[in-house]
């Protein structure tokens, strides 16, 4: 990790995508993240199921863009740190010259994606350290002028990360900006956090968030349908993660997954024109 990026790293607080990856069995955390993670899946037993379907939902999400959709440009917001299969190793088994552009506020997560996330010879993969509440950051940069062209479709990703956007921030204002310079047969791909299945449970998951300064905002079904307006959902609609398009292939897969163990919202929509 270079110099620079490892002085701008807090590992004294706890971060979302370094609770995420502990939770999920990785290596790239601290203790802070590890008390953190602990505390939440004490209060919520379920949540490293809920985050496994999540990560599942991803797999399936860009495998359906990549495979059956033909889309070959993705610009995955919220990256997180590095879990196999990436959006880069899905998209460029299907296709070898799909390009990807990663987008993430975590020094750490661009530290760690620059080593670890090669793509083919053919493709591209590119990164940018951003915050996407400011999408002009995203759009203006170099590494997303460079990598992607704007005269092809691009599916705009948007994984397990607008709960984190409270209604100051306007999310679905944010995300209509990051869709707008795409182009007709682009596509949005989201997973959006929802207190409506387990709503003491996850309730004490977001106050551990919360305490740790990361407030949370978890939408209903209709508040989630909002970010789709204007679009056209890929069946079967925004449903439960673990609920779109399941094909026997998840982390989970022989385990009963029951709908009050999984807090996240999922769905696929094409921009029309």
């Amino acid at each position: 990790m270079d110099s620079d990026a490892a002085r701008e790293i807090d590992i004294e607080s706890a971060h979302s995508a370094r609770i995420y990856d502990y939770i999920l069995g990785g290596k790239d955390y601290y203790p802070a993240d590890q008390q953190a993670g602990d505390a939440m899946v004490r209060e919520w037993p379920a949540l490293p199921v809920h985050m496994r379907a999540n990560r599942d939902f991803m797999n399936r999400a860009v495998r359906h863009l990549a495979e059956e959709a033909g889309i070959r440009q993705f610009l995955d917001i919220g990256t997180g740190l590095p879990t196999s299969p990436n959006v880069h190793e899905i998209a460029q088994s299907a296709a070898s010259g799909a390009r990807v552009v990663y987008v993430d506020s975590d020094p750490l997560v661009i530290a760690l994606s620059r080593q670890l996330l090669t793509g083919t010879p053919e493709g591209r993969i590119a990164y940018v350290e951003a915050d996407m509440r400011d999408p002009a950051a995203v759009l203006g940069s170099p590494a997303f002028r460079q990598t992607l062209d704007l005269s092809e479709p691009v599916a705009l990703t948007v994984l397990a990360i607008v709960h984190f956007l409270l209604d100051e921030h306007d999310a679905v204002g944010i995300v209509r900006r990051l869709l707008e310079p795409l182009p007709a047969g682009s596509y949005l791909a989201m997973s959006i956090g929802t207190a409506e299945f387990a709503p003491e449970e996850v309730g004490r998951v977001a106050r551990e968030y919360a305490a740790r300064g990361m407030p949370m905002r978890l939408r209903t079904l209709a508040e989630a349908g909002q970010f789709f307006e204007g679009l056209e959902l890929v069946g079967p609609g925004i449903v439960q993660v673990h609920r779109w398009r399941p094909d026997g292939t998840d982390s989970t897969y022989g385990t009963e997954i029951r709908d009050e163990d999984i807090a996240m919202y999922g769905a696929v929509a094409r921009k029309p024109g």
